[in-house]
């Protein structure tokens, strides 16, 4: 697999990194810079934004990324995904301070013309 085949908009079904493993679904845009470097924004829930930008190497994307929460403060973190097709990501994350027991996990399906977003 190349990194240009993994351009593209995905829907994501993810759980938090928490004790209950709380659920959250959303869609992540995956785009190159100008130097091939991944450039990722994803979209939790309706209106919630974070960012990120990453490499790729042996089917392996890994995306340091941030995002502005509570009392704007910016939290940071790191998500792993194992590219299992072009089509499907398999993934787990870790923020700064996050819970260290626990990691995040998230499933990426690519979107296609016939679907519509995850419901």
């Amino acid at each position: 697999m190349i990194i240009k085949e993994l351009i593209g908009d995905f829907d994501i079904l993810g759980k938090n990194q928490d004790a209950e493993g709380s659920a959250y679904k959303g869609s992540l845009n995956l785009s190159l810079d100008v130097n091939g470097r991944i450039v990722a924004v994803w979209t939790i829930g309706k209106n919630e934004s974070q960012h990120g930008t990453g490499f790729f190497k042996d089917n392996i994307l890994v995306i340091n990324f941030n995002y502005i929460g509570a009392n704007d403060q910016i939290y940071k973190g790191v998500v792993v995904y194992r590219c299992l097709t072009k089509d499907i990501l398999e993934g787990f994350w870790s923020e700064k301070h996050g819970n260290p027991l626990y990691l995040g996990t998230e499933n990426c399906f690519r979107r296609n013309e016939n679907t519509s977003g995850i419901h």
